[in-house]
């Protein structure tokens, strides 16, 4: 969840012509226009991401000279360095958090719910809601909370699922929206996955108001056949992940008509309350080799959001029925509703009631 957090604001902060110490440095009026949504302006015209970083594994005490060596890079690919705190703090956008907003506690949950939920997470829960409670008071106009979290870990499942319910309790009437990660066999072999992701479930049910769901097995398909990436790394999947994230939140972050915030996506796109869980598709996506020999036309972007194999979770969109959906763009382009009537392919709908 930290990693792709990172990756999300290094990708806001470019769309927003901020450079990696927070300050603007775009040439359009539209990227400050309505920028305080997800950034706040400090002190001598620096903006401040509204985040809060939290991971129960304690940081390391490592020389600052080992994050700069070849070392450092191979553990960190393959997962296995401990310090995912300092990794952020240490990356080429880590001046751009604020260091009071980095929670974490003294011993990881293990991949173990019910140390995230019950014990080691439950610990540090006040602490994590008194950073919250700073960053709400900050606000003007607090729409909601948006988390983002892995639930295949203990840590993301369990401690994520709590501060869910948690704000929920302090928070009743503002929106909680979730980016959740789902595991799958083809990127991590932890066998207490699937028990995590299931226990987690219930939680998103009860205590969130949007959740998108995003499955690691269908991004690593997206990477291997569409990007043709011959071995992925999770860098890889992160940027995937950080780009769909900017895309729904652009309608919050740019002047626009529709689902200009958080509560009228829910409205739009939701028919009923326990009925909150979304599947994204990305377009275009296209191999960096062949991006300089074809035109997207819109049509054949709405085909292709629709396509399963731009899907963001491992399900085929062709089979069911859609409920509700919407397309955001951050350029002027027509409507979806147009292109997909422009369209060949058949999109089926949930049938009126009679």
């Amino acid at each position: 969840g930290n990693q792709i957090t990172s990756a999300f604001w290094q990708t806001l902060a470019d769309e927003h012509g901020f450079d990696a110490t927070g300050h603007y440095v775009g040439d359009n009026d539209l990227q400050l226009a309505r920028s305080d949504v997800y950034f706040s302006e400090a002190q001598g015209g620096k903006y401040v991401p509204r985040t809060v970083l939290v991971d129960l594994e304690p940081v390391p005490r490592v020389s600052r000279k080992f994050w700069r060596t070849d070392a450092f890079y191979r553990l960190w690919e393959k997962r296995t360095f401990p310090g995912t705190m300092d990794a952020i703090k240490s990356s080429p956008y880590g001046n751009l958090f604020r260091p009071d907003n980095f929670v974490f506690g003294q011993n990881g949950a293990g991949n173990n719910w019910a140390k995230g939920y019950y014990t080691e997470g439950a610990e540090l829960a006040e602490t994590v809601l008194d950073v919250v409670r700073k960053e709400a008071e900050h606000c003007d106009c607090l729409q909601g909370f948006q988390l983002v979290h892995s639930l295949g870990g203990g840590t993301g499942s369990g401690l994520g699922t709590l501060l869910l319910s948690k704000i929920r309790e302090e928070f009743p009437d503002r929106m909680m929206a979730t980016f959740s990660v789902l595991p799958s066999a083809k990127v991590s072999d932890t066998v207490v996955e699937p028990y995590n992701c299931t226990l987690s479930l219930h939680q998103l049910s009860e205590n969130s108001d949007v959740s998108v769901c995003l499955d690691n097995e269908a991004l690593y398909d997206i990477c291997m056949r569409t990007l043709k990436i011959s071995a992925p790394r999770h860098g890889d999947l992160n940027h995937l992940v950080s780009c769909v994230m900017s895309g729904i939140t652009t309608c919050f972050r740019f002047p626009g008509q529709l689902n200009a915030d958080l509560r009228k996506l829910a409205v739009n796109l939701i028919p009923f309350p326990r009925l909150h869980f979304f599947s994204v598709g990305y377009a275009p996506l296209t191999a960096r080799a062949s991006q300089n020999y074809r035109a997207v036309s819109v049509p054949e972007l709405v085909s292709q959001i629709f396509s399963p194999e731009n899907m963001m979770s491992a399900a085929d969109p062709r089979h069911g029925r859609y409920l509700s959906c919407t397309g955001a763009s951050v350029r002027p382009c027509w409507s979806l509703a147009t292109g997909v009537r422009g369209s060949d392919r058949d999109f089926p709908f949930r049938e009126q009631a009679k």
